[in-house]
């Protein structure tokens, strides 16, 4: 289980706090989709996944060629209200409307 001091690691950077929040929102997402979105380059958004792995707080599940990364499954509920409280604060939109501009996004060849 996740501690306070992990989740708080994980959130205290601008990129793992984004891509947190843009996987509570979206569910899964391959790195691919996070690099679009945020616009930062694969190595930045792995690295930082990485770490979120490491810590708990993400899972991967490799699909092919894709990696996806979602919310670890036993994230415990008070974890996932940090992230929706913080989700109320920082606005989205923008990241979301990217990612659903993606062309040839991979999720639609791996459902």
């Amino acid at each position: 289980m996740v501690s306070p001091e992990f989740l708080f690691r994980g959130l205290s950077d601008a990129t793992r706090l984004r891509c947190l929040l843009l996987l509570r929102a979206e569910g899964r997402l391959c790195v691919c989709e996070l690099v679009h979105a945020l616009e930062l380059s694969q190595p930045r958004i792995s690295r930082h996944l990485a770490q979120l792995r490491d810590m708990g707080i993400v899972e991967c599940e490799r699909h092919g060629q894709w990696v996806y990364y979602g919310l670890h499954p036993d994230l415990p509920d008070w974890a996932l209200d940090v992230l929706d409280a913080a989700a109320r604060a920082d606005s989205l939109a923008p990241l979301r409307e990217r990612l659903a501009a993606m062309p040839d996004r991979p999720l639609a060849y791996c459902e």
